[in-house]
């Protein structure tokens, strides 16, 4: 799964960078992104991200009590009412889309007519992928608690194909709009398809069934029920953008998107990946241990993630060269670099508190809390409305993604702050001085970094592509001998410790050679 997540992250960039290419920061471009918020809000009412915190427990139970068929049963009831359910709210939503669009986008860089159509057509086209999201998010449930994660790892990646196929193959011809159906070709293929063969080989039946009176499918909602109508940090922060972004131009919607992705490849690389390697622990120690048992995890788990710091601190240094190699081709130009790469910044300025919420919010699930952080998380981003506001008139697209970031540390800063409350956590404090600690420590690194590489390549935007990969390679390496450096030196055990087993398993592997 840690491989997908990888994997899946490099093909998310190659499809930005396609879009970029086909699209550049235009004004269609930022129509395919307001063409998500309606389906995402559909996804996000009926849960499909969270199968696995709510179904996987239901059914792994009967197995574990030899009553599989029974499990099967419950599987049927979820996928007949809530795809039912779904089905019903997807038909209404694509009757009803142009005035949907209107209130999800309401600014004035959707004001053009052509452009509003545009978004109105391709969220008709992406809506019923939806419907493919929650079926193949009950599959990989089922697989997931039978402890088969090939296929499901597969769906990501099939997914993130299928856009950028629809894209190359269409794009010349219907624009952004390829894009769109690259969307429901990637789910239908990666979601449904691949997966209804890897559930069937784990012996997949199912009939239609309607039992609402079954005692795990009021289990289902209860725990469901909070997770769909409560607000997460991830997704809010996809909504919010794109809802204050329809109000600049429509062309800042895409920038806020590049920038955003480019941010979330650090978020995916240390947080999601963590968080998602180490949930199954978490929900054994619960059982096991209790609460001391999880925040012993967790403590650790947190404290070394606050090495996000020093990596944002390099991907601002490298910002242009970053964006450079990742997108400017095609209608991405310098222009559209430079601006993006500024903005990256104020994204990267909370990249610690995304990584940081993929492990705190685990915690709470670890002890079938649902009902805490979906309560939290809403009244969470009602507050942070004012600061995205204050961005937006103040700041404009800069403003709007450092909203972003300063909603998200306060987010995790809050909902850390209850679980320690809630649970006694003893060792609190530790988490907290590893994160000023390693913010103290990359400050001055950054700033060695930034004086360095601006000396020796004054003029970024004037650099080739050869030129931005020999810059990005050399002040990485830089970047890496001073934090080693650091580390040792001052004994930061968040630094020193990850190196020295990243160094005793390549001695191992050497040796094994």
């Amino acid at each position: 799964m840690m491989s997908s997540v990888f994997l899946s992250r490099l093909i998310g960039l190659a499809r930005e960078s396609v879009i970029a290419y086909v699209g550049g920061i235009g004004n269609e471009v930022g129509a395919y992104q307001v063409s998500f918020i309606l389906p995402e809000i559909l996804n996000h009412i009926v849960a499909s991200g969270f199968l696995s915190v709510t179904f996987i427990p239901i059914f792994s139970r009967y197995l574990v009590n030899e009553q599989e068929p029974e499990g099967w049963r419950v599987f049927s009831l979820i996928l007949t009412c809530f795809g039912s359910l779904l089905t019903v709210f997807i038909v209404l939503s694509m009757v009803f889309a142009p005035w949907l669009v209107a209130v999800c986008a309401p600014g004035g860089g959707m004001d053009d007519p052509l452009l509003f159509a545009k978004a109105v057509r391709m969220t008709r086209i992406i809506l019923p992928a939806q419907l493919l999201f929650f079926i193949g998010g009950l599959l990989m449930a089922v697989q997931f608690a039978k402890r088969r994660f090939l296929i499901p790892a597969l769906a990501p990646l099939i997914y993130n194909s299928g856009i950028i196929v629809g894209g190359l193959l269409l794009g010349r011809r219907y624009g952004m709009e390829a894009f769109a159906w690259g969307v429901l070709a990637g789910a239908m293929a990666g979601n449904l398809a691949v997966q209804l063969w890897g559930a069937w080989r784990c012996g997949l039946t199912y009939r239609p069934t309607w039992d609402f009176r079954h005692p795990d499918f009021k289990k289902y909602v209860w725990l469901t029920l909070p997770l769909m109508l409560g607000l997460t940090m991830t997704f809010s922060s996809e909504f919010l953008f794109r809802f204050f972004g329809s109000f600049l131009a429509a062309g800042n919607i895409a920038v806020l998107n590049f920038g955003l992705r480019v941010m979330l490849i650090l978020v995916g690389l240390f947080g999601q990946a963590v968080g998602t390697a180490s949930y199954p622990f978490l929900a054994r120690l619960m059982v096991e241990k209790g609460v001391s048992g999880v925040n012993r995890l967790l403590n650790k788990t947190l404290r070394y993630l606050a090495l996000v710091i020093p990596f944002s601190v390099l991907m601002i240094v490298l910002r242009f060269e970053l964006v450079r190699l990742l997108f400017q081709r095609g209608r991405f130009d310098a222009d559209a670099t430079a601006v993006t790469a500024d903005v990256l910044i104020c994204f990267l300025v909370g990249a610690f508190a995304y990584s940081a919420y993929t492990m705190v919010v685990r915690a709470y699930f670890a002890s079938q809390n649902t009902l805490f952080p979906a309560l939290y998380g809403t009244i969470a981003v009602v507050l942070s409305l004012p600061i995205y506001l204050l961005g937006l008139k103040t700041m404009g697209v800069y403003g709007i993604a450092l909203a972003v970031s300063i909603s998200g540390i306060l987010q995790v800063l809050w909902l850390f702050h209850f679980w320690n409350r809630h649970s006694h956590n003893p060792d609190r404090r530790k988490v907290y001085i590893a994160y000023v600690k390693l913010a103290a420590l990359s400050a001055p690194i950054g700033l060695a970094l930034h004086v360095i590489k601006t000396a020796l390549f004054p003029d970024p935007a004037s650099q080739s592509a050869a030129a931005s990969v020999m810059v990005a390679a050399a002040v990485g390496c830089l970047f890496m001998a001073l934090l080693a450096g650091a580390g040792y030196g001052l004994k930061v055990r968040e630094i020193k410790d990850p190196l020295e087993r990243v160094a005793a398993r390549l001695k191992r592997k050497a040796n094994g050679a």
